[in-house]
């Protein structure tokens, strides 16, 4: 059974930081991109950030270019999230996937977390 395991979100003051990691178990991905995406209240599940296998390949959304940051370990089976300059839009539910199909807006993922709830305050 594929788990994806989220933590690190909270309550953050505009302009600070988080940092979200996400653990996976039961597969290890391999080959496969991973990701972020996140959901606001009355919005739809958007991509935030995407990782290819390697670690080379990155994409964001444009609202978030220059402040947030992902990264992989692959020997761990993790996905991290750096997050910062943060501001009150930023405010979701984020989401780690994997085994991610495509790129960027187009990108289809078979394996979610949970969630874990990011607010930033103003």
């Amino acid at each position: 059974q594929v788990q994806l395991v989220e933590s690190g979100g909270g309550l953050v003051q505009a302009g600070g930081s988080l940092r979200l990691s996400c653990a996976a178990s039961g597969r290890t991905f391999s080959g496969y991109a991973m990701g972020w995406f996140r959901q606001a209240p009355g919005k739809e599940r958007e991509i935030v950030a995407q990782i290819s296998w390697s670690g080379i390949s990155t994409y964001y959304a444009d609202s978030v270019k220059g402040r947030f940051a992902i990264s992989r370990d692959n020997a761990k089976n993790t996905v991290h999230l750096q997050m910062n300059s943060l501001k009150p839009e930023d405010t979701a539910v984020y989401y780690c996937a994997g085994g991610l199909t495509g790129w960027g807006k187009g990108v289809r993922s078979d394996y979610w977390g949970q969630g874990t709830q990011v607010t930033v305050s103003s």
